[in-house]
């Protein structure tokens, strides 16, 4: 019996030393671990095991129901560094603010101007066919006023219609994008990252103001340019700066031929000044020169409609009257009604606005790009540069090229190369 309660108490006493080995355990383990995760990770422990004092492992669980992958936790040092995050936040709310007006006041003047469009046409036609009809009919009087009232009513509308290609949607999206990024990157928001997306946002305002009355859209500007919608701060920076031969951007060691520096070499920077010769000389003049043909085109359909339109309504007034007016005045309202509905089918059925700002848009796209491109060659310290590497696929991508096919304009950088001998396009997107 004795034997039998010996054994007994060895057994108890092992068991406890087992529990007091395993509790002692986790407690090494747990104080590292909630260490290691208590930035953005904690434990939980269940009621009985928190009363009780247990660290068995079952009581140790990762509790991952409190976190909302949709806040982007920003680091921050100091409270001034907290202001900038959320004037970086406000940034973005704007911009996405603004992107969703530019699209529905977009999409409502589109409709605006189609219905007006099939409005103006009929009243047009409705007007000549009366102003046929008034000589014969006993009625002449109300014939001949009310195509003189159709008439004039169409001059007005026709001059108040304005199209435009709203490319501004696109670009602020691509704004709050590039915030939330910025916001979501692991380095703290500085006061520069604020006051570079304010002048984004500056800059989209001027280049795209919203279309709520037709004196706000500059319809016929008096010089074409290019649409400018990034800020010119940083071109005045980079102009300020002396130019940079291409052979002391690589020190002394660009003279052995094979030498690198931030992904660039003599012959990337070769490459890169024949696309900027190439795209100013080429691509910027194309769409340029054909933005002005448009512009002229535009111009004077946008005169002659409403007045041939006028015109018809004033010669609606004679017809039926004694003598020589009378005679000519219905054939004259016909046919000014006529060729006021054709001008006005060609200049707003073409979208002839819409044209000339996605060629003006056309054009910036280049002018950007020429700007970049300048940026990183007037940039003495190479590696202060965007790695060459990554720009030399950007360039490409954005003229729908391979970077293969960049190298063919290395030669066309060469000052014995003129630009009447370019024959090809940069870029071959569009």
């Amino acid at each position: 019996m004795a034997a039998v309660q010996a054994h007994h108490r060895l057994f108890l006493a092992s068991t406890c030393a087992g529990q007091q080995r395993r509790r002692l355990r986790p407690s090494r383990i747990a104080a590292p671990c909630r260490a290691a995760v208590s930035g953005g990770v904690r434990t939980a422990q269940s009621p009985s095991s928190s009363s009780s004092g247990s660290g068995s492992p079952s009581s140790l669980r990762l509790n991952l129901d409190w976190v909302d992958p949709r806040v982007v936790a920003v680091p921050t040092s100091s409270p001034g560094a907290q202001v900038e995050v959320e004037k970086l936040r406000a940034i973005a709310e704007a911009a996405a603010d603004r992107a969703e007006m530019h699209d529905i006041i977009g999409r409502q003047r589109d409709n605006w101007n189609h219905l007006l469009l099939h409005s103006n046409n009929s009243l047009l036609l409705a007007a000549s066919v009366m102003a046929a009809l008034a000589p014969a009919a006993p009625t002449v009087v109300a014939l001949k006023a009310s195509a003189g009232v159709l008439l004039a009513s169409a001059a007005v509308t026709m001059a108040a219609l304005a199209e435009e290609q709203r490319n501004a949607t696109r670009l602020w999206r691509q704004l709050e994008r590039d915030v939330r990024a910025t916001l979501a990157l692991a380095a703290p928001v500085t006061r520069a990252d604020v006051h570079d997306a304010m002048d984004r946002v500056l800059a989209l305002d001027a280049a795209y103001p919203l279309p709520l009355l037709p004196g706000m859209l500059e319809k016929f500007p008096k010089t074409v340019e290019p649409t400018r919608w990034w800020p010119k701060k940083k071109q005045q920076q980079h102009q300020q700066r002396a130019p940079v031969n291409k052979s002391s951007s690589f020190g002394s060691s660009s003279r052995r031929g094979g030498a690198r520096g931030n992904g660039w070499t003599p012959e990337l920077e070769e490459e890169m000044r024949g696309i900027l010769r190439v795209i100013k000389a080429k691509d910027e003049h194309q769409y340029i020169t054909v933005g002005k043909m448009v512009l002229g085109l535009n111009k004077g359909l946008a005169v002659a409609g409403p007045a041939l339109a006028g015109a018809a309504a004033l010669a609606a007034a004679f017809i039926g009257s004694a003598g020589e007016a009378g005679a000519w005045a219905s054939g004259a309202a016909v046919l000014g009604g006529a060729l006021a509905a054709a001008a006005n089918t060609v200049e707003h059925g073409g979208q002839l606005g819409m044209v000339f700002e996605l060629l003006r848009n056309c054009a910036g796209f280049y002018r950007k790009m020429q700007e970049e491109i300048k940026a990183n060659l007037g940039e003495a310290d190479v590696e202060r540069r965007e790695d060459g590497e990554v720009f030399e696929t950007k360039v490409a991508l954005q003229l729908g090229r391979s970077t293969s096919e960049l190298k063919q304009f290395r030669r066309m950088a060469s000052p014995s190369f003129k630009d009447d001998d370019v024959k090809d396009f940069a870029g071959k997107l569009f």
